[in-house]
């Protein structure tokens, strides 16, 4: 797997989550990408900054009226066209 800087990770778990609210799904998804504990952890950090929400057991949304989801580099482009 590529390694990816905590702000990489960040970014495509955002686009994932705006893809896909289950959080199953998103860990599925994002398996091959990343393994399943950076997942985790990237989901708690951007749950603790207010970034995304926790709306139910299973469901997450990008908190889009608290910030703005952030511009995608050209190196992730295509992973996230893809996921």
């Amino acid at each position: 797997m590529t390694e990816y800087s905590m702000n990489d990770k960040m970014i495509l778990v955002q686009y994932a989550i705006k893809k896909y609210e289950n959080e199953t799904t998103l860990i599925e998804k994002l398996g091959n990408i990343l393994p399943e504990k950076d997942i985790q952890r990237t989901i708690d950090t951007l749950i603790g900054t207010q970034r995304v929400r926790r709306i139910g057991p299973e469901v997450i949304q990008n908190n889009e009226s608290h910030t703005e989801l952030p511009e995608i580099p050209e190196n992730l482009r295509s992973i996230i066209d893809s996921i």
